[in-house]
């Protein structure tokens, strides 16, 4: 058994976490906890810590965590690159599952979007398409950011020069290197992820859509389940399904 902290618990997810965990044999929610309350007090009875609060509290959550030894499982996004590095630091002394998407199919979408772009060759226009509800704060989303990664490193492109984040105006034809980005928000929509390979004369499409926050949840709670008792270090969700030996 899996004892796990929520941090988070008052939010969509964190609410998501305590009822998906009740239906899993291997994990006992042992704090609830958000804003105000002391993480620090309730390591010694956690085998594991999930943190879905705001990204400029993950450093905070990772410190005290890495003082007591104690797994973390991060589902915040939006953090500034030198943010991510200090945290990812942290992974020295603990180990530490950071996934933009804890989804078991958006990872396979991960998977099949690096295979695709392999397979499809430099002759595929790359767009890549999310919808999320009009409460999210940040855009593009983390999973359509690390799809945009994955394109970028299979194609040998340029992340920070390459990206086009939607267009407008006369911005003349398309390059052959740069990767469009859409953001689109409205309405109560959970998740919606769709990588576009446009061709000459046929196109290919790759999509997910997420209709209850249950599906990260469950997942988050298995990367808890399986970062307890790993050795120090910096983990994704390719790692928790066994994705990166394929």
């Amino acid at each position: 058994m899996t004892r796990v902290i929520i941090n988070g618990a008052r939010g969509r997810m964190g609410q998501a976490l305590i009822r998906c965990a009740e239906s899993m044999e291997k994990v006992q929610v042992s704090a609830a906890l958000d804003m105000g309350d002391s993480l620090g007090e309730h390591l010694p009875n956690a085998d594991a810590v999930i943190d879905f609060t705001l990204h400029d509290a993950t450093l905070e959550v990772v410190s005290t965590c890495a003082q007591a030894g104690v797994p973390v499982v991060i589902g915040t996004t939006g953090h500034k690159p030198e943010d991510r590095k200090a945290i990812e630091a942290f992974s020295a002394s603990i180990p530490m599952v950071w996934a933009s998407n804890f989804s078991t199919g958006v990872n396979t979408l991960f998977w099949l979007t690096r295979k695709a772009a392999e397979i499809l060759g430099p002759d595929f226009d790359l767009e890549v398409i999310e919808m999320h509800h009009r409460h999210k704060q940040d855009a593009p989303s983390g999973t359509a950011a690390t799809l945009v990664e994955i394109l970028a490193e299979a194609r040998n492109l340029d992340l920070a020069s390459d990206q086009r984040h939607g267009r407008s105006g006369i911005t003349g034809p398309r390059t052959a290197q740069e990767i469009g980005v859409h953001s689109l928000r409205g309405g109560d929509v959970v998740g919606d992820h769709t990588v576009v390979f446009a061709g000459a004369g046929e196109r290919v499409e790759l999509t997910h859509k997420a209709s209850s926050r249950d599906t990260f949840a469950n997942g988050a709670l298995r990367a808890a389940a399986w970062v307890h008792g790993q050795k120090p270090g910096l983990y994704d969700m390719q790692d928790v399904l066994g994705l990166k030996s394929r």
